[in-house]
């Protein structure tokens, strides 16, 4: 039985009296002005949360506190603006409801790279992991979105798949995602989004939502705010998240890291030096899909896809339940791709029942964490003003030869270890 109180004062001898009660289990809130006895142990404060919550547990044994922080942690809303905090709130509420103008509003604010902006998306995507975890215990623990990976060299046909494949899974009666990933120049740093134009019928359908995404210059072919995107279509009540990314090679295992299935999808003439470059990726992937298997190119996708089921059979199984499968699909006639989906299913329900699915989730949230702690700290070492003052004089001596790249990484490092 769990009983819930506000305790305003000391009560030792009611708290005595718990103790010799035949109840096994009570819950106790304290506010931050509770003073208990010297024998009854208090939970230390957390002078970062407005409440102080501890739990009680009274077992047999005598009293044992188990602390347990709140979601929404007080450093996260505090020094925030009624305004703001109602801005949050609109996106918050609109996004769980639906409303894909929110959910674009809110994936734009996560990709702001203004560092008001940025706490602002942190308090943003508390509330939505909050009310993302409850969803799933009402779904007794299930994922409630299958997350997709696609990758491929271009003109393997990744929009042209996507368009088709998306079609008929709206019409199945699915809520499908997009998050179409664009290089961006090296040169200018911009970007051409153009994989919504490519997918025009896709792009009218309700059910779906298409958000090109730049790059801007990180590896893997994916945006160091995709993961936080997945989170928040998977708020808006999307239950497919396609990501398509950029065919860069090895790369593309940052892509792994954040999809529960990775397919690769490959044209049937691309030709034998596929097969070195596209190694690390095939090692990766779950599926792999021959596309453009029609009319002329009919003879080579079958020969492709004859080769890949023997490099497949050489290379060791990540999976205990699954062993990677190579089909053929044409997004032009459609073949190939309702057994496509057919597969699809199957490796995620195999996956669920034997816990690799949570598991393999659980490892990519770490993964994920240790990445952008790595940018934040390449991004607190770039800005110091130490190092920044020291940077273009130890650039030059590296350009000129006086010094070499390794003994100026030393320098630099070591003028950012002493600082003050």
């Amino acid at each position: 039985m769990n009983i819930s109180m506000l305790l305003q004062h000391p009560h030792r001898h009611f708290l005595k009296g718990l103790l010799r009660s035949p109840f096994r289990h009570y819950h106790f809130i304290f506010h931050s002005s509770t003073h208990l006895g010297s024998r009854i142990p208090r939970a230390q404060p957390f002078y970062s949360l407005g409440l102080h919550c501890a739990k009680w547990m009274l077992l047999s044994n005598g009293l044992k506190r188990k602390l347990c922080v709140q979601t929404t942690l007080k450093e996260h809303t505090e020094g925030f603006s009624d305004k703001e905090q109602r801005f949050v709130d609109k996106l918050y509420t609109g996004l769980i409801q639906g409303q894909r103008a929110c959910l674009a509003e809110a994936i734009t604010l996560i990709e702001s790279t203004h560092n008001r902006k940025k706490e602002l998306a942190q308090m943003l995507l508390q509330k939505v992991l909050a009310y993302h975890r409850g969803q799933e215990q009402l779904n007794k623990g299930k994922p409630l979105a299958f997350r997709v990976g696609l990758s491929g060299p271009p003109g393997a046909g990744k929009s042209t798949f996507i368009e088709y494949f998306g079609k008929m899974l709206t019409e199945r009666g699915h809520k499908l995602s997009v998050l179409a990933v664009d290089p961006s120049s090296c040169t200018s740093g911009g970007s051409l989004l153009g994989d919504k134009t490519r997918m025009t019928e896709l792009s009218r359908d309700m059910n779906a939502y298409i958000r090109p995404s730049p790059t801007r210059g990180t590896l893997g072919g994916v945006t160091r705010t995709t993961n936080e995107a997945i989170l928040l279509c998977e708020g808006g009540g999307y239950d497919i998240i396609l990501i398509e990314t950029v065919g860069v090679g090895q790369s593309e295992f940052a892509v792994a890291d954040m999809v529960d299935m990775f397919v690769l999808l490959l044209p049937p003439a691309g030709g034998d030096e596929l097969q070195g470059i596209k190694r690390g990726i095939i090692e990766m992937a779950d599926m792999v899909a021959i596309t453009k298997s029609d009319g002329d190119l009919i003879v080579p996708a079958r020969r492709i896809q004859a080769e890949y089921v023997s490099a497949l059979k050489l290379l060791r199984r990540r999976s205990k339940v699954w062993r990677p499968k190579v089909i053929r699909i044409s997004a032009r006639s459609g073949e190939g791709i309702t057994e496509m989906w057919d597969k699809m299913k199957e490796f995620r329900d195999l996956m669920l029942a034997s816990g690799e699915l949570t598991a393999k989730r659980q490892k990519q949230q770490k993964v994920w964490m240790w990445n952008l702690i790595q940018e934040s700290v390449l991004e607190h070492f770039r800005t110091h003003p130490t190092v920044r003052e020291q940077i273009p004089l130890l650039e030059k001596k590296v350009l000129s030869g006086a010094l070499s790249p390794g003994l100026a990484a030393d320098l630099l490092l070591k003028a950012f270890k002493s600082r003050d």
